[in-house]
């Protein structure tokens, strides 16, 4: 008997409703994409923080949101309500997460440097807390509402899909609109006015989103598995939880996605100084680098149901992420070993913009196909303890990775100190051993750690013929669980992998 009772009837969900689930993907991203490409520049360059201060206050923001996810994910699951397990903390998640957005990016004039650390610190925390009362309960739904190997896949590429279109799409609007550098070389990224309505559009998009995702599907809150009544101890709920993550696959892909999280992490904090300064790109195009990022993150999320069908999701990802990774360190490999163009040049921009498609869209790819497969951990987990915990295992995962992925911010701050990075710098006027210092950094601290996470994927054990063997399992234990209580409510349940109670 799982820990949520099983819903009367599994509804599959429409093409509707696969849309309006995928949608509020777009608000998570939108933050992701915000905090990791501009916010370092932003509290560095146009407030005047130094980097290992606005290192230091981003890692200690991830480590208390990820202390919170396990707590909203062990919630989220036992939760009971008539609007279900999920629904609420997504839907009250909507004002408080726009409003934290907007605030984060207008931050007081005038004050100290002390001062504005502190801003910063109340401003992500919040964001952060709040982004996870939505995200997490919204990923959870997932494996819900599509249940079949392939499916599940689909669902989350239409998910994927948002994540650009959100995420990439508002860096392009950032680039082109919001933070457009003029013909005499004011505004851009660097000048402080065009963040007020980059942030007021962000706080909209995020509440919208929210709103219209969760609305969209409570219409399947009849449909999903409902939390049981029932009491337990701490002690009790402790073991649940230790028994639920001691699964070998939710071991490998949490150590995997730890891992990748880290050099993301690094990478979205350095990119935008590769783009200013190691390539002297102007903002159009970096705007236009910003456009082939979102047509290769399209053109993976139709790629990744493809791979997955013809390769299976394991062997399917570790190629489309080795691959991906190749592309990635190619331009900046070229200059070190003094190949590549020069900057400035149309030839360097057919190059780096090459790169940019060909490594989003395998990178896309491999986003679609790792979740899909640490979903899949889902029905394996219970077929073992008897329990759905989709947010306990989602939370669990997201709180290793968050921990591990401030290192990755820390790591690019950390870098441009080491290189002694100037601040408020001007493009064309950083000296080239600093560049060079730069990208010697970068390659190896990339490949290593995205090298091992490969290595770590190589142990996942979880194949479309177990996952359809877990999904037939837990069938034949919800049945026999209907047709006993019909028979003697009073007796126990039966357990996944127990026979069914022979009928006196």
């Amino acid at each position: 008997m799982t820990a949520t009772a099983s819903p009367a009837e599994w509804r599959r969900p429409g093409l509707g409703t696969k849309l309006l689930y995928a949608v509020g993907a777009a608000a998570t991203n939108l933050k992701l994409r915000a905090l990791s490409t501009f916010l370092v520049i932003f509290y560095n360059q146009v407030v005047g923080l130094p980097p290992e201060t606005v290192g230091a206050i981003l890692m200690a923001a991830l480590v208390v949101d990820a202390v919170l996810d396990p707590i909203v994910g062990q919630i989220s699951d036992n939760f009971r309500s008539r609007w279900g397990r999920r629904h609420p903390f997504m839907l009250a998640s909507a004002l408080p997460y726009a409003a934290s957005f907007y605030l984060l990016w207008n931050p007081p004039v005038g004050w100290s440097d002390g001062a504005l650390a502190a801003y910063l610190a109340v401003c992500v925390i919040s964001v952060r807390v709040f982004d996870t009362f939505f995200e997490l309960p919204h990923q959870a739904l997932a494996p819900e509402l599509a249940r079949d190997y392939d499916e599940r896949t689909i669902l989350l590429s239409m998910r994927h899909f948002f994540m650009v279109a959100g995420g990439l799409g508002m860096t392009i609007l950032a680039y082109q609109v919001f933070l457009k550098e003029r013909p005499d070389g004011t505004g851009g990224v660097l000048a402080r006015d065009g963040y007020f309505a980059y942030s007021l559009t962000g706080a909209i998009i995020i509440f919208t989103t929210i709103l219209v995702s969760t609305l969209g599907t409570a219409k399947h809150i009849p449909h999903l598995h409902q939390a049981p009544a029932r009491q337990i101890t701490i002690p009790a709920m402790l073991r649940e939880v230790a028994a639920t993550l001691n699964n070998r696959a939710f071991i490998v892909t949490t150590v995997a996605a730890m891992l990748i999280a880290i050099a993301v992490g690094a990478r979205n904090g350095l990119e935008i100084y590769f783009g200013l300064y190691f390539w002297e790109l102007r903002q159009s195009q970096l705007a236009t680098l910003a456009t082939f990022s979102v047509i290769g993150g399209f053109m993976g999320v139709f790629l990744a149901p493809i791979v997955g069908r013809y390769l299976g999701k394991k062997w399917g990802v570790i190629t489309v992420f080795a691959t991906a990774v190749l592309v990635h360190i190619t331009p900046v490999s070229l200059r070190l070993l003094g190949l590549a163009p020069e900057n400035g040049s149309p030839e360097l921009l057919v190059l780096l913009y090459g790169e940019e498609i060909i490594n989003a869209t395998l990178a896309a790819a491999t986003g679609v196909l790792l979740f899909s497969i640490i979903a899949d951990v889902v029905e394996d987990a219970e077929v073992k303890t008897g329990r759905r915990s989709e947010g306990l295992l989602l939370s669990a995962q997201n709180l290793f990775r968050k921990v591990i992925s401030g290192m990755g911010v820390f790591i690019a701050t950390g870098v441009l100190a080491f290189v002694d990075f100037p601040e408020k710098a001007e493009r064309s006027q950083i000296a080239p051993e600093t560049l060079r210092s730069l990208g010697l950094a970068y390659i190896p601290t990339l490949v290593g750690l995205y090298g091992l996470a490969i290595l770590c994927l190589l142990a996942f054990n979880i194949t479309r013929k177990m996952h359809e063997e877990n999904l037939r399992r837990l069938r034949e234990v919800s049945a026999a669980a209907a047709e006993q209580i019909a028979d003697d409510p009073e007796a126990p349940p039966a357990l996944p992998g127990e026979p069914a109670p022979i009928k006196p």
